[in-house]
């Protein structure tokens, strides 16, 4: 399955800002690593998906989500950057537009309005993005939906996920980026904020991190 979302990612949220017991959603849940992992841990969750790829994955709309206003303690969400990978056939799917085109932070827009509704107030969004690099033009993905999510959540950090096993690591990448003078794209952005309240996320000590139960 395209896209998969490492699952050492998810699992560090989770021990981060969640506890057991508590409900994590992924409004783009793809091939179901954040239902693995929070089963793993302890943590209930829900998926959704406009091409699931688990059986506990449901099909449904990101912008559109089944659930009470205030009633997630965290959403995880690798949303796509742009069009360049083709997720699905359904005319649903945020990622057949280009990032090139403004529609498509128009529609992302929508799913953080979503996130913001369903999310207790001081609890958490992770959202993984990268940037774009498309027939000699790159856009900032990341930069974009950044300076949208301030709209609806206060920062708390940004991290730089390095790309392990991508399609750019491949000898063809590598000749492209030489002959059209670009970098290639190494990391994605690990974008952390929270629904604001006027109370900090809990600082409270956690247990000890695992690094290499997920690689």
């Amino acid at each position: 399955f395209q896209g998969v979302t490492p699952a050492f990612i998810i699992y560090n949220l989770v021990q981060r800002y969640t506890k057991p017991g508590d409900l994590v959603v992924d409004p783009m849940a793809g091939s179901g690593t954040t239902i693995d992992v929070c089963e793993e841990e302890g943590r209930k969750a829900v998926g959704y998906d406009v091409n699931p790829q688990h059986p506990k994955v449901k099909y449904n709309d990101s912008r559109k989500m089944p659930l009470d206003n205030n009633s997630v303690d965290m959403v995880f969400i690798d949303s796509p950057y742009g069009d360049n990978v083709n997720y699905s056939n359904d005319p649903a799917d945020i990622g057949k537009i280009s990032a090139e085109d403004e529609n498509f932070y128009i529609e992302l827009e929508k799913v953080a309005k979503e996130i913001n509704r369903i999310l207790k107030p001081g609890k958490v969004i992770g959202w993984l993005i990268g940037d774009q690099w498309v027939k000699r033009k790159f856009t900032p993905v990341g930069f974009k939906v950044y300076s949208m999510l301030e709209k609806y959540f206060e920062p708390i950090d940004v991290i730089s996920v390095a790309r392990r096993g991508q399609s750019s690591h491949t000898g063809v990448w590598h000749y492209r980026a030489k002959k059209f003078n670009f970098f290639l794209r190494g990391f994605k952005y690990l974008l952390i904020m929270k629904k604001p309240i006027g109370t900090k996320v809990s600082t409270e000590p956690r247990p000890k991190i695992n690094w290499k139960k997920y690689k």
